[in-house]
């Protein structure tokens, strides 16, 4: 069977009661088979708490994927930021959604300062040409974005983290103009995610 590529997402967090994150990795799941050829595409939505990463996301990256695209919310960002890597750091200032706060501040305490994923500068160029004022981002955080990303890389797969903004609020006109129906911002973000993933299978496919 052809290796998988392998989407994730994570579900609310503090102050994030609906984690956008989670909606987009199932679009980009449902959007992806069509660009894939085949190749099985696998969504995995994690909890925010550091225990995911041993319970959800190791036993997903040693089925092998092909590629991973993770995604993530940065309540603070204004863009869609583009992980240049995952920092050996953590945080314990901030509990996650179980109310765990992380044990020691380095996630690997033998491993590197930090891991850096070669597909984001292509990943980078990708989102912008489908007109997605994306930006690169060398600081991921310190929490479960930061932590998921960081073991990922130490594996052979290509992979990304995508961190994306909160949606607007928006309030209705109660007579709102009638107007030509365009794609809507999240529907293109997806699509540019899609073709994100596709090469990142591409680039792992080809063994690297």
């Amino acid at each position: 069977m052809p290796r998988p590529l392998l989407i994730t997402g994570f579900g609310p967090f503090p102050g994030v009661p609906r984690n956008p994150s989670a909606a987009l990795a199932r679009r980009i799941g449902a959007l992806a088979p069509l660009k894939l050829g085949g190749i099985p595409v696998r969504v995995l939505i994690l909890r925010t708490t550091y225990a995911a990463i041993p319970e959800r996301l190791e036993p997903a990256l040693a089925e092998a994927p092909a590629a991973i695209l993770m995604l993530g919310v940065a309540t603070r960002a204004k863009r869609v930021r583009v992980e240049v890597q995952g920092r050996n750091r953590t945080s314990r200032l901030f509990p996650d959604a179980s109310g765990r706060i992380a044990s020691r501040l380095t996630l690997e305490p033998d491993g590197p300062p930090a891991r850096r994923s070669p597909a984001a500068a292509p990943a980078l160029a990708t989102l912008r040409r489908h007109g997605i004022a994306a930006i690169p981002s060398r600081d991921a955080g310190r929490y479960l974005c930061n932590a998921s990303y960081f073991r990922a890389l130490r594996d052979a797969p290509p992979a990304l983290f995508v961190h994306i903004p909160l949606p607007p609020r928006t309030q209705r006109p109660a007579k709102a103009p009638v107007r030509p129906r365009r794609e809507a911002p999240g529907e293109r973000l997806a699509r540019a995610c899609t073709e994100v993933a596709r090469r990142l299978v591409v680039r792992g496919l080809a063994g690297g």
